[in-house]
């Protein structure tokens, strides 16, 4: 009897073989971190539409703006004189996508009031549309 009858193969199990032996099922192994989503099409012609008009109208703003360093939310858009957060849906720092992650975005949102920023959700049709 060779060894490639028995299931090995330079010294290593095959995995029918190894259950029958053990009971046993090799570990899988997963990643531990999930990759962020990338951004929709939409939300990236809708966030560039609105970079290009705010600056046509030299409205001082600022881009991915984080109001609490504590926390890792970010809006897409500041409009300094204002007081204005806007965010566009789609975004890959938007929290919109289900379950926990909406109550979250509530919690990013109610923040924000009560600091006095005021907020905006735009779609990216809104912004393409004027």
């Amino acid at each position: 009897m060779n060894l490639y009858t028995k299931g090995f193969y330079w010294g290593c199990m095959d995995v029918d073989h190894y259950f029958c032996k053990t009971k046993k099922r090799p570990l899988k192994i997963k990643p531990r971190t999930k990759r962020l989503t990338k951004a929709k099409e939409k939300y990236l012609e809708a966030e560039e539409t609105l970079f290009q008009e705010l600056g046509e109208y030299r409205i001082g703003f600022r881009r991915k703006f984080q109001f609490e360093s504590t926390k890792n939310w970010r809006f897409d858009f500041y409009i300094v004189k204002l007081n204005l957060l806007i965010e566009i849906a789609g975004s890959r720092w938007s929290v919109g996508r289900g379950g926990k992650k909406i109550a979250n975005a509530f919690n990013k949102y109610d923040l924000a009031e009560d600091l006095g920023y005021r907020v905006v959700r735009l779609e990216p049709h809104q912004i393409d549309s004027g």
